[in-house]
Formats: C-alpha cells, structure tokens, sequence
C-alpha cells in the first residue's frame, strides 16, 4: 500500500537534517525580504543573502541522497506554510480560510504525490 512511503525513510537522518535545515534558512531568507525594502537596509538585506546561500547550499548537499522531486515538494510545501505563518505572527498579515484551506490542500497534494505517485523518480 506505501512502497514509495517506506522507501522514502531508508534516506538517512542527516539528509533528512539538511533538509529541516535548507527549509529553515530559505524561510527566514524570504521573511527578510519584507524587512529589507527593496534591499535598502544593510542588515535586513544581509540576512535574505545569507539564508538563501545557506538554503541552497544545504538543499545540494541534501539532494546527493533525497530525490529532487521529493525535497523540492517538500522544501515549497513546508515553506509556504512557514512565510505564511511568519507573515501572519511577525507582519501581522491576514490568513482567511481560504488561504488556509489552499495551504492544507498545497500540504496535501505534496503527501499524495511523494507517498502514492509512481512518476515522482525516487
């Protein structure tokens, strides 16, 4: 019933890490990227830089191991969840049911894909 699902766990831990790591960095990246204006302010600007080069960095290493298709699902499911919900704590931005519904449906669609989907090369 979840041949991709079970093989998806025999990626070891460390990639799995770097992964939780690219994510993190590339939401903190794109979070900054409001507070830089346009990349006028110094430090603002500095962090966006530097997190999407951390991002980036961890995402190739994590794809040595993790197929592409499967981290990258992973890496826009989980960071559009993460910038919205940033937006909505730090900027005070607006989160109605249908941008929540549509975020579920976004998380949704990356599980049915990389668990069930026989095209998704693994």
């Amino acid at each position: 019933m979840f041949p991709n699902f079970v093989r998806h766990w025999r990626f070891t831990v460390k990639s799995w890490l770097f992964l939780g790591i690219a994510i993190v960095a590339e939401v903190v990246a794109t979070s900054g990227l409001k507070a830089s204006e346009g990349f006028t302010r110094l430090w603002p600007s500095l962090l966006v830089i530097g997190g999407y080069a951390v991002a980036f960095y961890f995402l190739s290493i994590t794809l040595k191991e993790i197929p592409v298709g499967l981290a990258y699902a992973i890496w826009a499911g989980l960071g559009i969840v993460l910038v919205a919900f940033i937006g909505w704590l730090i900027y005070g931005q607006t989160l109605d049911a249908a941008s929540v519904i549509g975020m579920a449906l976004i998380i949704s669609g990356v599980v049915v894909i990389n668990v069930f989907s026989k095209s998704v090369a693994h």
